[in-house]
């Protein structure tokens, strides 16, 4: 489709200037050009993979971040990222603009200076690699190297941290200034983004998270993000006037995308934490105060720490009954993700706040994929439908016949259609849309490894498909256990474990057994001051779960390791617990 500007803006054409500016000096003219370029900016062109930068100037002057250190408008973040980005295109002497999907890796706090330093790496035309600032230097060694990054950007306090890193490697380090902090308006560029052909663009290496091996860099396209961004505004209902708080680290999907882009995407505005603090945030749920927040998302480890909080502070009923008014009437949605949410965390949660927490299930290599109904019955432990866009299927190999699967249900955001013959068979989850990523970066055979034959991405997920909606059963690697000719999910045993009284966290284990194939081996961490035998335990399951599924052991602990997403890396626990 041909452009209607030199410049990649999704605007009507614009007036010429009149002839008073085109005898002007060059800033008069440029002043005019921005200024009538917002004056008609009530529209957004339609443009299948632009990135959320290219619609900030509609907003103009609404709010997008608040943070520790002020407010800042859409109009503020373009023309901040673009001076960066100009930077940027100096540094690598690239003077059309364009680094041409350079690798640039950033490091930054949860403020504004991690979008300024997202957006500014691409409208330079280069792959953002966003590093997470706790992880340690061996880490972020990996990371820049693996990515094969030619800039870092880091925030002033990270500078010193990065400073032998960059050395070591030899790329070139760009400290981010004060001026990236400052809330006042200052001059604007004198040019806007050039315009790119975005489709097939790369746009991040985000890494897994490392449970099952070495992490590995996704590298999705700006198609990919847009069509993930996109089918959640859709499904979740994101409009301008949303405020949503921002706690969790932006080293992943979940904080990237889901939290992030999505209310940037429709001109909301973004409240940002520096990190997680159970008093800030119960504090910004019931503050009265503008910006007020009306969307929350978080993994399950922070609402169990918000409820411990709760416990403490909120102890007088009155004070219990004005949380649970002021969070059921003044917030639309709150979102659990990235880890399994436990039943007894989801039905504390609606007692407290009067809120069904909505469950999906995405993961690094696709996005979101499955979401609970915004309106409609959300089923606990149930990862809800198809997004929008997003086509699935559950299958296994067949090892029988020509045949290289056994497709047992297939379907997308219309509807679901199960084999005839395969109601409830489990198996592994795949995924096909506009919202995979395009591959591992540098690993091609990981890459041709990850997806079937006929392009269907291996999420290496197991899951069922009943009562009309989809449920994850655990990573078939470890979360599958084979034990005396069963197949039983760990997640599952663990749902179960949680409602028992005395047990805070538990993790469960398939251990290798000679006898049995694998025994079952719960890891549990008690509430305070509890205590719980192995007798006690078995006997209180005994109503409650299958014979072949309670625990055949028992390992009590002080603290059940868990990543910033709340993930548990099992291989490590079997190693520590099991080393032989």
């Amino acid at each position: 489709m041909k452009m209607l500007f030199r410049v990649s803006w999704p605007f009507q054409r614009m007036a010429p200037a009149p002839s008073c500016c085109r005898r002007s000096s060059p800033a008069l003219r440029r002043v005019y050009r921005v200024g009538r370029l917002l004056h008609t900016a009530g529209t957004i062109r339609s443009d299948r993979a632009a990135p959320v930068f290219t619609r900030a100037l509609a907003f103009g002057d609404k709010i997008a971040i608040a943070d520790q250190r002020g407010q800042y408008s859409y109009k503020d973040l373009y023309f901040k990222s673009l001076r960066l980005s100009q930077h940027i295109c100096r540094l690598r002497d690239c003077p059309d603009g364009d680094v041409k999907e350079e690798r640039i890796s950033f490091i930054c706090s949860n403020d504004v200076s991690y979008v300024v330093a997202q957006w500014a790496s691409w409208m330079s035309g280069g792959i953002a690699v966003p590093l997470y600032r706790k992880h340690p230097a061996s880490e972020l060694e990996y990371f820049i190297q693996d990515s094969q990054s030619s800039l870092v950007i880091a925030g002033e306090e990270y500078v010193d941290l990065l400073t032998p890193v960059v050395k070591k490697i030899g790329v070139q380090l760009l400290p981010l200034t004060p001026a990236v902090f400052d809330s006042g308006r200052g001059e604007q560029a004198a040019e806007l983004c050039p315009e790119r052909e975005w489709k097939d663009r790369g746009a991040m290496i985000i890494y897994t998270s490392g449970t099952t091996g070495r992490p590995k860099g996704v590298l999705s396209t700006h198609r990919n993000i847009r069509a993930v961004v996109t089918g959640l505004v859709d499904k979740w209902a994101w409009t301008k006037e949303d405020v949503i708080l921002h706690v969790l680290p932006l080293h992943h999907v979940h904080g990237i995308v889901n939290k992030l882009l999505c209310p940037l995407w429709v001109g909301a505005t973004c409240v940002m934490l520096p990190e997680f603090n159970a008093h800030e945030i119960w504090e910004k749920f019931l503050s009265s105060k503008a910006p007020r927040i009306n969307v929350f998302m978080a993994v399950p480890t922070v609402y169990s720490k918000l409820m411990d909080y709760y416990d403490r502070h909120f102890t007088q009923p009155h004070v219990q009954d004005f949380v649970h008014a002021v969070c059921k009437d003044k917030i639309r949605l709150m979102v659990s993700g990235s880890a399994a949410l436990p039943v007894p965390v989801l039905e504390r949660w609606k007692t407290i706040t009067g809120h069904t927490l909505l469950e999906r299930y995405g993961m690094t290599e696709i996005g979101m994929a499955l979401s609970n109904p915004l309106n409609g019955t959300r089923v606990p432990g149930s990862v809800g439908t198809p997004l929008p866009g997003v086509e699935v299927r559950i299958a296994s190999e067949n090892v029988k016949e020509d045949r290289p699967l056994i497709i047992y249900a297939q379907g997308n955001e219309k509807e679901t259609k199960v084999t005839p013959g395969s109601e409830g068979k489990e198996g592994e989850l795949l995924v096909k849309g506009p919202s995979v990523f395009r591959e591992y970066w540098n690993k091609p055979a990981e890459t041709r490894n990850a997806f079937t034959p006929d392009g269907w991405f291996k999420t290496g997920d197991t899951v069922v498909f009943r009562d009309g909606r989809y449920w994850v059963l655990g990573r078939t690697s470890v979360d599958i256990i084979k034990s005396g000719g069963y197949k039983i999910s760990a997640l599952e045993i663990e749902r179960h474990l949680l409602a028992h009284p005395s047990i805070m966290d538990v993790a469960v284990l398939g251990v290798p057994d000679i006898t049995w194939g694998q025994r079952i081996s719960a890891v549990v961490k008690l509430q305070e001051g509890d205590s719980l035998s192995y007798k006690e335990l078995k006997e209180w399951a005994r109503d409650r779960m299958a014979p072949y599924t309670i625990p055949s052991e028992l390992l009590l602990v002080e603290e059940i390791p868990r990543n910033q997403m709340g993930k548990i890396n099992k291989k490590d626990l079997l190693k520590q617990f099991y080393p032989a």
